[in-house]
């Protein structure tokens, strides 16, 4: 199985980032954090500093099976670098996901155009052309989108869904989320 990249600028949302990577680990998906700043330590909105595992120059983005954006911060739609991999992701029809603020790359880049998306409120009209979704997560087509740090699980959890089954990924979530 391919690689899936997740990509932490300075003030990326920590438990997106953090939670997602772990569910994904949980359910034996092979991920990669990787920094877009040029440093291994990336700090996130919380003043959380993370070590991440790659610097975006060291990696070969097209050998991955999933690109994944946290938010947090929307410096991540200042990365020119990201932005050409995921339209080159998008176009191939490759998975593609993002979680609060940073939907907005995947809107400004036209790739949203006449599908279902949300983001963090307030960051709809950054989402050009889509078609404003209320659920905390949602998948159209190849794309991905999330809401909010509070829905970072079953964001996490469709990704896994994705990659590798919904049988792996109700395992993995009855581990996290036990019934009472």
């Amino acid at each position: 199985m391919s690689t899936v990249f997740i990509f932490l600028e300075t003030g990326f949302e920590e438990i997106e980032a953090l939670a997602a990577i772990d569910i994904l680990r949980r359910g034996g998906v092979p991920i990669r954090s990787v920094s877009l700043t040029g440093e291994k330590a990336v700090t996130g909105g919380h003043q959380i500093s993370v070590l991440a595992d790659d610097l975006f120059e060291e990696i070969n983005v097209s050998e991955a099976q999933m690109l994944i954006l946290p938010g947090g911060t929307v410096k991540i739609n200042e990365h020119a670098g990201l932005k050409q991999a995921v339209r080159a992701f998008a176009q191939q029809g490759k998975l593609i996901a993002a979680i609060c603020a940073a939907p907005m790359v995947f809107g400004e880049l036209g790739l949203l155009n006449n599908k279902e998306a949300t983001c963090y409120p307030g960051f709809e009209n950054y989402l050009v052309g889509s078609k404003i979704s209320k659920m905390p997560v949602i998948t159209d087509g190849n794309i991905t989108t999330g809401m909010a740090a509070g829905y970072t699980i079953e964001f996490a959890l469709e990704l896994l869904t994705l990659l590798k089954g919904k049988e792996v990924s109700d395992d993995v979530k009855h581990k996290v989320l036990p019934a009472g």
